[in-house]
């Protein structure tokens, strides 16, 4: 089973993203992420899904998406040719823990931490998927009080560009 992401092109209407889960939920597939942006157009959002499976199940979800009334453009993203990103905030104690070697693990992750307030600190950290992943692991030693992880957003790499008139 693979990690696949997809970007929807889709009119910006009011009942478009209730259908596209929808059409995920109706097929069995778990959304992992997903994410809404507004794009340069306003009448057209992007949505990008990451969902985990094989590319015999993702093909056939990705056609039935492209069937949705809204949908202008439906694209796997591939992750060689394209850059992936979240965001992760976290919440750390800094009670009872050694404060430097904390500061130590979100310096090497290339992390930032932007909130220094009574007993704890606030992390931020942007990257590829796998990097926030590997971070997570590596602070478990640390007592995290509250975490929050964006969803995927991804863009192909070069100059590419959709003709969805």
């Amino acid at each position: 089973m693979n990690r696949q992401c997809m970007v929807l092109l889709v009119e910006n209407n009011a009942g478009v993203l209730a259908r596209v889960s929808s059409l995920f939920m109706q097929r069995g597939f778990n959304i992992d992420s997903l994410t809404v942006s507004s794009t340069d157009n306003p009448n057209i959002s992007r949505i990008t899904v990451t969902t985990t499976g094989d590319d015999r199940t993702f093909s056939p979800i990705m056609k039935q998406t492209s069937k949705l009334t809204e949908a202008k453009l439906v694209f796997p993203i591939e992750p060689f040719v394209s850059l992936i990103r979240e965001l992760l905030l976290v919440k750390f104690s800094t009670e009872n823990t050694d404060s430097e070697k904390l500061k130590g693990f979100i310096e090497d992750y290339g992390a930032k931490i932007i909130d220094v307030s009574r007993g704890c600190y606030v992390a931020e950290l942007t990257g590829d998927p796998s990097l926030i992943d590997d971070f997570l692991d590596a602070v478990k030693p640390f007592e995290m009080i509250e975490m929050c992880r964006t969803g995927a957003t991804a863009l192909e790499r070069g100059k590419v560009s959709y003709d969805i008139d």
